[in-house]
């Protein structure tokens, strides 16, 4: 494997990682019966609303649990799978699925809550950089 994508690889693995400590933190406060005082500023600022809405589930599922998840397999896909054939195409598909998921929620924040959770605005920004990274690696291992 080329240097470069040793690189892009680390550098998705660590940033999945953040993403999965974040999503775990979001579930965390999912669950929480206490406020959040690091994340909750003011009715437009609160994780606390965010995590614990209507909105906060799919089918029963926690969403950040769903983050966590996400960011794992992520993790898997660019350390222990990252020398298979498939994982470009794969880690894509993947990075790209979170990122889609990632902007629904975010127009949930927008529109449905009309609030902004940190927490979620920090991991759409790492789903981000890893679906360009991702993007970066596919690219690469189509040359090669």
């Amino acid at each position: 494997m080329p240097r470069a994508n040793r690189v892009l690889f680390a550098v998705i693995a660590v940033l999945a990682l953040a993403g999965a400590i974040v999503s775990a933190v979001s579930l965390q406060r999912h669950y929480a019966k206490s406020a959040t005082a690091y994340c909750d500023f003011s009715q437009k600022f609160s994780c606390d609303i965010v995590n614990r809405s209507e909105y906060s589930t799919l089918m029963g599922v926690p969403v950040a649990a769903i983050g966590v998840a996400g960011y794992g397999v992520l993790c898997l896909l660019s350390t222990l799978w990252r020398t298979r054939a498939e994982t470009p195409n794969r880690l894509l598909g993947a990075a790209l699925a979170g990122l889609v998921f990632a902007l629904y929620l975010t127009y949930i924040e927008a529109y449905a809550l009309m609030t902004w959770c940190i927490l979620c605005l920090i991991s759409l920004l790492l789903i981000s950089l890893i679906s360009v990274l991702a993007i970066a690696v596919k690219l690469k291992s189509a040359r090669a």
